[in-house]
């Protein structure tokens, strides 16, 4: 579990200062106050989180249960208020109403934004929905990391797979689904050549644009991916401008960079019309502070540390005309607004490789298509769904136009939220009609 939810570093009156939020309520209070002058923003701050917290408490127990209809979601949330927040008028509407900082603002709005490409007020209220997911998990809202790294939550889940009798086949390309409803086979290629598999059920992890092309359907639409994912290590972490603050701390959070309100809206409009944002948002998170046993014992000792930056504000259709290039340009802007944040440049803290090359990779949405397949090098799959019914979603919100085919990825409904909840709901629309 994080100690701080976020730090994010801002020049007022031609001084380096900043919004710490975490390390307690009165560390968090008269980090506000240092901020803003007074105690508005802070209380404004706990009242709008306290509504959302409730939402998180009534809302979350619901993603692991048959998709309730709107009406039903409404009552569950029993907040009429929240219920106009978070799910009939544009996020933004309540940003301005209840915030006057413009930094604070800005800190509220990023959790709507997140591989989101969309203004604050946006009518199709896309924006809501990242924000809803963001601040349900868990029930709280609250940011855990997993120790070991995701790999380790991986091996976790194949060890018990693995003794339940599940076989897991590593080289086996899936290439064809073929399902009557009631059986299906799959057809799939490895380096000695193509084999068949049957069962009584097939469930997908991949996007829905990859399942219609196994199953042979008409691929949806990808919907457009809008992130620059940074990861980098470093020797160690770099001095802040805001020296009342700890490096360890600052970074141990959400580290927003150029997240103001006003820079976010200008960011959206900018890459909107086509052009790369001047001041390109970001932020970054450090999870070898959290967990450092994703780093070896020696870069541990050494004092080491892994860096992920996500960008917001670039859509694919900006890397059309030459991926590279505006790869490189976007890096060295995005870096650059860090940099006016920090005591000393982060390349001196970037470590090398065996090579003597900075150890620093950036991916933009054209690569997480190429690379990994997403589509639109959108992180969710598709646009994130409302945690409720709809028409064509099924019981559970994994189901396809094949009854024995389920979608348990991303693209599912309630997915996109590396939480798991797909596989879980895939698991149990078996399991309810194998109990049938």
């Amino acid at each position: 579990t994080r100690n701080v939810s976020s730090y994010t570093p801002v020049e007022r009156d031609g001084r380096p200062t900043g919004l710490l939020v975490g390390g307690g309520e009165r560390r968090t209070r008269e980090a506000f106050a240092r901020l803003t002058g007074g105690e508005r923003e802070y209380q404004a701050w706990q009242r709008f989180y306290d509504m959302t917290g409730r939402v998180a408490q009534r809302i979350f127990p619901t993603l692991t249960e048959p998709l309730p209809t709107r009406d039903e979601l409404r009552l569950r949330v029993d907040d009429e208020e929240a219920w106009r927040v978070l799910f009939e008028e544009p996020i933004g509407v309540a940003v301005e109403d209840r915030f006057a900082d413009d930094l604070v603002r800005g800190v509220v709005l990023t959790d709507a934004l997140i591989g989101t490409f969309a203004d604050a007020h946006d009518p199709s209220l896309k924006q809501n929905r990242c924000f809803l997911y963001h601040v349900i998990g868990g029930g709280t809202g609250a940011w855990d990391v997993p120790v070991g790294g995701m790999g380790a939550l991986t091996d976790a889940l194949a060890t018990a797979a693995r003794d339940a009798g599940a076989v897991l086949a590593t080289g086996h390309e899936a290439v064809g689904i073929s399902a009557d409803g009631s059986s299906a086979e799959i057809t799939y290629r490895t380096a000695e050549g193509e084999g068949t598999v049957a069962a009584r059920h097939v469930l997908v992890n991949a996007s829905p644009q990859q399942l219609a092309v196994l199953t042979g359907d008409q691929p949806p639409t990808p919907a457009e991916g809008a992130q620059l994912k940074v990861n980098m290590l470093l020797k160690r972490l770099p001095r802040l401008r805001d020296s009342e603050v700890d490096p360890r701390e600052a970074f141990s959070g959400t580290f927003h960079i150029a997240e103001g309100y006003e820079q976010l809206a200008t960011a959206h409009a900018q890459a909107a019309a086509g052009r790369l944002p001047t001041a390109p948002p970001s932020e970054i998170y450090c999870h070898s502070l959290t967990d450092p046993t994703i780093l070896g014992p020696d870069l541990v000792e050494q004092g080491y540390q892994t860096l992920t930056l996500f960008g917001l504000h670039t859509p694919a259709r900006l890397f059309d005309r030459d991926n590279d290039a505006v790869r490189e340009e976007l890096l060295k802007s995005t870096l650059a607004q860090l940099d006016a944040h920090l005591a000393e440049p982060l390349a001196d803290c970037l470590a090398t490789d065996a090579d003597g090359r900075p150890c620093i990779e950036a991916k933009t949405p054209l690569d997480l298509e190429r690379d990994l397949r997403l589509p639109g090098g959108n992180i969710f799959h598709r646009d994130l769904s409302w945690p409720y019914a709809q028409e064509g979603t099924g019981r559970w919100g994994v189901e396809t136009r094949h009854p024995n085919v389920l979608l348990c990825g991303a693209g599912a409904v309630r997915g996109g939220g590396v939480s798991g909840v797909p596989g879980h709901n895939a698991a149990m629309a078996v399991l309810e009609e194998l109990d049938a």
